[in-house]
C-alpha cells in the first residue's frame, strides 16, 4: 500500500508540474485570443522553470502530496487555492525583478486556469479512487450488504450525513432518498442523493426505494414535526434513528457517529433553547467552579457543559465515589485539558465543606446536592431536612465566608405550594438563599423547573425498564401531568440564568406545555414498535405518597419578571421575616438533633404555610 500511494504522489508531482506549464501558456494564449505573440515566446521561456519550482514548492507547503484524496472535501480545495494564489503571487515578483512585461490580466488568468487544472484532475481522482474503493469493498465480501438508508432533511446536517457515508462505505449505508417539506427542494441533489418528496412521501418512497432505516436530520427542528415524522415513520417498520436536537449539540458538530435511535425526549413539543454563549463565557471561563451533586443527572450535566467553557478548575463533590468515577472518564474523554478536581463527601459536613472552600476558593458554585425522591422522603423526612435545608444552609455560609462572587440553588417546582417533605424542604432552602443575598458579597440565586427526563428516579427509565420486561407499565394516575424539559437544555437554561443572576431572584424556567403521563407511557410504548393495551398493558396504581395530579411553578404571591431569555423568568422576592425564620430553623435543627419526627410536620407547616398534607390535597380534589 506505501508503494501504491508513493507511486501516486510520483504521478502527482509530474501532472503539477506539467499543469503549472500549461498555465503559463494557456493565461497568454487566451489573453490573446488563442495566438501567443512572437515576443512573449522567450518570456515564457525565461518564465516556465521558475513557475515550476516554485508551484511545486507551494503544493508541497500546503500538504498537497500528503493528503488522502478520496476523502477530498471543502478544505482540500481551499488548500489548493491557497497553493495556487502563493504560486500567483511568487510569479508576479519574479517577473517584475527580471522586467518581464506580462499583461495583468495574465496573471490572473495563471491562476484561474492553475487552480482549475490542479483542483480539477484532483477531485476526479476523489471519484474514481472512491468508486474503486466501492467496487473492492463489494468484490471482498462477495455481496452488496449495504442497507438503503432515507435521509429526512435536505440542509446543511442531512449533506454531512450523506458525504460521510458515501466517504465511509464500511458504514454499509446507501443513502438514496431525500425528504424535505420545502417543495423548492423537489428534484435537486446532495451529492448525487435526490431530494423525492415530502413527508408524506415517506411510506411511498420506502417501497420505491427499498429503504431500510430512516434519519432523522433536522437538528433545528421544533419536537411537534418530530413527533409528527416519527408517526409517519412509525407505519412503515424501518430502523428510525434521529441526529441530536441543538439542546444537545451546543458547540459539537453533526457527525454520523451521533446518530442515535428516537429516544422520548425528542418528542416532548419544545423549541430548542438558545442560550447566550458569550454572556455565558464571561462568567465561567478562567474560575474555579464548584458543583455540588456533580455525580448525579443534573450535576454531571452541569460539569460537562461547564467544561466548555474552560473554567480554571472544576471541583466535583459528591457522596458517592461510584457517579464520581463515572463522570469522571466521561471528562477526561471529551475534554483532556480540563483542570477538575473530584472531591467525595456530604453537604451535610460542615467542617468538610469549610476545608474544601478555604482551599480551592470557588468563585462559582451550582448546588445540585439533594435528596429529590419525594415517596423515599416521605419515609425518611429528617433525612430531607438534614441535606435539602442544613446541607445547603452549610453551603451558603462557606460561600459567604470565602466570598464565592455566584451561588445557584437547583430547586424545584415540588418547592410551590408542597405537599411532600421533599417539596418543602426545597422550598426552605429557596428561602435561606433569598435571606443569605440580603447581607453578601456573594450572588446567591435559586433556579426552579419541573422534571427533566431520564434523571434518576424519573419515570423515563422506569417505564423503559417495565417495556422491555413485557409490561405492566405503572402509571400512577391517568390524570396526572407534570412538567418536562431534557436534561442538557435545563441545564443551559441554569447556566444562562447564573449569568443574569443580581442576587436574591428565584428563575422560573418555561417548562412548556405539560404532559400527561399516560400519554408518555403510550409513546414509550409505541417508540419500541409496540401497542399499548395490546402488546403492553398500562396499569393505573393510585398517587404515591407526597404526590400531586400536577405541578406548579409559580407561589400565589409571587409574580414574574421577563429576562433577555424568553425561557427564563423571575419570580417576585416574598417577604420573608428573618429574625422569625431563625428560630424556626434552630427550632427544626433540635427536632433534628431530638428525632422527633411526630413534631416535624407541625414546624414545616410554619415555616412553609402552603405546606399540605397529601390527605389534605387529596381531599381538595375530590372537591
Amino acid at each position: 500500500m506505501r508503494f501504491k500511494r508513493g507511486k501516486l504522489k510520483i504521478l502527482m508531482f509530474f501532472s503539477d508540474a506539467f499543469f503549472i506549464n500549461f498555465a503559463c501558456f494557456m493565461a497568454l494564449a487566451l489573453r490573446f485570443d488563442g495566438y501567443v505573440p512572437s515576443q512573449y515566446i522567450p518570456y515564457l521561456l525565461k518564465t516556465m522553470p521558475f513557475a515550476t519550482i516554485a508551484g511545486l514548492a507551494c503544493f508541497y507547503k500546503f500538504d498537497l502530496y500528503d493528503r488522502l484524496w478520496r476523502f477530498a472535501s471543502v478544505n482540500e480545495m481551499i488548500s489548493v487555492v491557497w497553493a495556487s494564489t502563493a504560486t500567483s503571487l511568487l510569479l508576479i515578483a519574479l517577473t517584475y525583478m527580471l522586467q518581464l512585461h506580462y499583461p495583468r490580466s495574465v496573471y490572473v488568468l495563471f491562476w484561474l486556469l492553475l487552480t482549475a487544472f490542479t483542483g480539477g484532475y484532483r477531485f476526479l481522482m476523489r471519484v474514481v479512487l472512491g468508486k474503486r474503493h466501492q467496487s473492492l469493498s463489494f468484490a471482498k465480501n462477495g455481496k452488496d450488504d449495504t442497507t438503503n438508508v432515507m435521509i429526512i432533511g435536505a440542509g446543511d446536517a442531512s449533506s454531512v450525513v450523506v458525504e460521510e457515508f458515501l466517504r465511509h462505505p464500511s458504514l454499509k449505508r446507501r443513502p438514496v432518498a431525500l425528504i424535505d417539506d420545502d417543495k423548492n427542494k423537489l428534484g435537486m441533489k446532495i451529492r448525487g442523493v435526490p431530494v423525492v418528496g415530502t413527508r408524506e412521501c415517506i411510506p411511498e418512497v420506502v417501497l420505491e426505494k427499498n429503504v431500510r432505516e430512516i434519519i432523522i436530520a433536522i437538528p433545528s427542528a421544533d419536537r411537534r414535526d418530530i413527533r409528527d415524522i416519527v408517526e409517519i415513520c412509525n407505519k412503515t417498520k424501518c430502523k428510525l434513528k434521529i441526529l441530536p436536537g441543538i439542546y444537545e449539540l451546543i458547540d459539537d458538530k453533526v457527525a454520523v457517529k451521533r446518530i442515535r435511535d428516537v429516544k422520548i425526549e425528542d418528542l416532548l413539543g419544545r423549541e430548542p433553547v438558545k442560550v447566550d454563549l458569550c454572556e455565558i463565557s464571561s462568567y465561567l471561563q478562567n474560575k474555579t467552579v464548584m458543583v455540588t451533586g456533580g455525580g448525579g443527572s443534573i450535576g454531571s450535566e452541569l460539569c460537562r457543559q461547564v467544561a466548555r467553557f474552560k473554567p480554571k478548575e472544576l471541583l466535583i463533590y459528591d457522596i458517592s465515589e461510584n457517579s464520581v468515577y463515572d463522570l469522571e472518564y466521561d471528562l477526561k474523554t471529551v475534554f483532556p485539558k480540563l483542570k477538575y478536581t473530584p472531591i467525595i463527601g456530604s453537604v451535610r459536613d460542615e467542617k468538610k465543606l469549610e476545608n474544601v472552600f478555604d482551599k480551592y476558593r470557588p468563585d462559582i458554585v451550582f448546588h445540585a446536592a439533594a435528596h429529590k425522591h419525594v415517596p423515599l422522603m416521605e419515609q425518611n423526612p429528617l433525612e430531607a431536612v438534614k441535606n435539602n435545608v442544613f446541607g445547603t444552609l452549610n453551603l451558603v455560609r462557606a460561600a459567604d465566608k470565602y466570598r464565592t462572587q455566584k451561588f445557584i440553588l437547583i430547586s424545584t417546582d415540588k418547592a410551590v405550594n408542597p405537599t411532600s417533605v421533599m417539596g418543602a424542604t426545597k422550598r426552605i432552602a429557596e428561602i435561606i438563599i433569598q435571606i443569605a443575598s440580603q447581607n453578601s458579597s456573594t450572588v446567591f440565586s435559586a433556579v426552579r423547573f419541573g422534571n427533566v427526563l431520564g434523571s434518576r428516579g424519573s419515570v423515563v427509565p422506569l417505564f423503559k425498564k417495565q417495556i422491555e420486561a413485557g409490561g405492566p407499565v405503572t402509571v400512577t394516575h391517568p390524570e396526572v401531568i407534570r412538567y418536562f424539559m431534557t436534561i442538557p437544555e435545563a441545564v443551559q437554561l441554569v447556566i444562562q440564568a447564573g449569568a443574569f443572576a443580581k442576587g436574591g431572584e428565584i428563575f422560573i424556567l418555561d417548562m412548556g406545555d405539560p404532559v400527561k403521563i399516560d400519554d408518555l407511557a403510550k409513546d414509550m410504548i409505541r417508540l419500541s414498535g409496540l401497542e399499548p393495551n395490546q402488546d403492553i398493558e398500562i396499569k393505573y396504581t393510585g398517587l404515591r405518597p407526597g404526590e400531586k395530579l400536577f405541578e406548579e411553578l409559580l407561589l400565589s404571591e409571587e409574580g414574574l419578571t421577563a429576562t433577555k431569555n424568553n425561557r427564563i423568568f423571575v419570580a417576585r422576592p416574598t417577604h420573608i421575616d428573618k429574625a422569625a425564620f431563625a428560630e424556626e430553623l434552630e427550632q427544626l435543627k433540635n427536632i433534628l438533633i431530638e428525632e422527633r419526627e411526630k413534631d416535624f410536620v407541625e414546624i414545616i407547616r410554619s415555616i412553609v404555610p402552603t405546606f399540605k398534607t397529601l390527605t389534605q390535597e387529596e381531599k381538595s380534589i375530590s372537591q
